[in-house]
């Protein structure tokens, strides 16, 4: 038989997830009496480990979706995606224009290098496109006193016909957290003051918690870019996911495959990191740092074992991890272990044991963790 461990993924909550960001926003419009935002679901990284084929059955409600790769854009139209695609890091050489052509891509313009490519360009059809604008994040995108030149050359190429819809974005590095995102907002509001066209400003903390950002009207329609919480994790470290009525899209699972009696003092695993504080059960668990799951989990990360919380013990290996069963007396070898999902520990609590963060963990699941979607 294969090795137990098994990520399931679920479309059904998926599904869910979009339509709690959905409800979310258009609430917000309704109040502010505005126009509801369009979604962009974001799916880069192989839609953060859930796959790209089942990411598109899942959102086919969104409006648009959004990643990195051109392979995985690639992808979504042969799997009959036909809304717009947007390119968040656009274009990366010349060559990547016939694609761009070919499968329609919205692509994000954040260097004058891009803009070059989309000069010499012929296209069959005029590329949309979203002028990013650095409004204090200081990765991709132009600075405001820049910006301005950069949407003149995108607008006298909108003339030629290389260039269609010419939208605006940016990328908040605060909107989970203090100081939050007033201030990137009032630059962005200034610089693109008079442009007409598209806005997309709000990833998942943004759409969650600062909805007048998302809300756009005629004149400026209004994209928003969920991520993380439409795979049913939280991008607060304040707000779990639940309180926001998500689910979690993905179960990490497998089975204990060892039991061990411990005395006092004896000690577990590499390094010899944990001694049984008293007479012990151990379980071993079938999943280790080469199935994604992080080395840096320590000593009482939160694990699920045949239908029981405890924690994990000692350090995590290549293959296995070691849990304390001393008061899970109903689990043996081949007892269920849930690792985050449901019936679980969320992802979020995991994250947090080993100091990091949902996504990580959710896209670092391996190649040979087998995935098993549900429908």
């Amino acid at each position: 038989m294969p090795r137990p461990i098994v990520a399931t993924v679920s479309v059904p909550a998926l599904t869910h997830n979009l339509a709690v960001v959905r409800r979310h926003v258009d609430a917000a419009a309704v109040a502010a009496g505005g126009e509801p935002p369009s979604i962009w679901a974001v799916i880069k990284a192989n839609a953060y480990g859930h796959g790209i084929e089942t990411a598109v059955k899942a959102f086919s409600a969104a409006q648009g979706l959004a990643m990195l790769d051109l392979a995985e854009a690639v992808r979504c139209r042969e799997a009959g995606w036909v809304g717009p695609i947007m390119m968040l890091e656009g274009l990366f050489e010349t060559a990547d224009l016939a694609l761009a052509d070919r499968y329609h891509l919205t692509c994000a313009v954040h260097d004058e290098s891009q803009i070059d490519m989309l000069a010499h360009a012929h296209p069959s059809r005029p590329l949309d496109v979203f002028l990013k604008l650095n409004t204090g994040m200081n990765r991709l995108g132009f600075t405001e006193a820049a910006f301005p030149g950069a949407l003149a050359r995108l607008v006298a190429l909108q003339a030629r016909g290389v260039v269609g819809h010419i939208g605006c974005m940016t990328h908040f590095a605060t909107a989970d957290s203090d100081p939050g995102i007033a201030a990137q907002y009032a630059v962005f509001q200034r610089a693109t003051a008079q442009h007409a066209g598209s806005v997309s400003v709000c990833n998942s903390a943004a759409t969650l918690r600062h909805t007048e950002c998302a809300v756009g009207s005629v004149d400026r329609p209004s994209w928003v870019r969920p991520g993380i919480c439409l795979y049913g994790a939280s991008p607060f470290a304040d707000v779990t996911a639940a309180e926001y009525g998500l689910k979690p899209a993905m179960t990490l699972s497998s089975r204990l495959i060892g039991v061990q009696q411990l005395a006092p003092g004896a000690r577990v695993g590499y390094g010899a990191t944990f001694a049984a504080e008293r007479d012990m059960r151990i379980g071993v668990v079938a999943c280790g740092y080469a199935d994604g799951y992080p080395r840096h989990a320590g000593t009482g990360t939160p694990i699920e074992v045949a239908g029981a919380r405890t924690r994990v013990v000692g350090r995590v290996s290549m293959d296995m991890l070691t849990v304390d069963l001393t008061d899970v007396p109903q689990a043996t070898v081949g007892s269920k272990v849930v690792l985050w999902g449901e019936g679980g520990p969320s992802v979020d609590d995991v994250a947090t044991a080993a100091g990091t963060i949902g996504y990580e963990l959710l896209c670092a699941v391996a190649r040979r963790v087998p995935t098993n979607v549900h429908y």
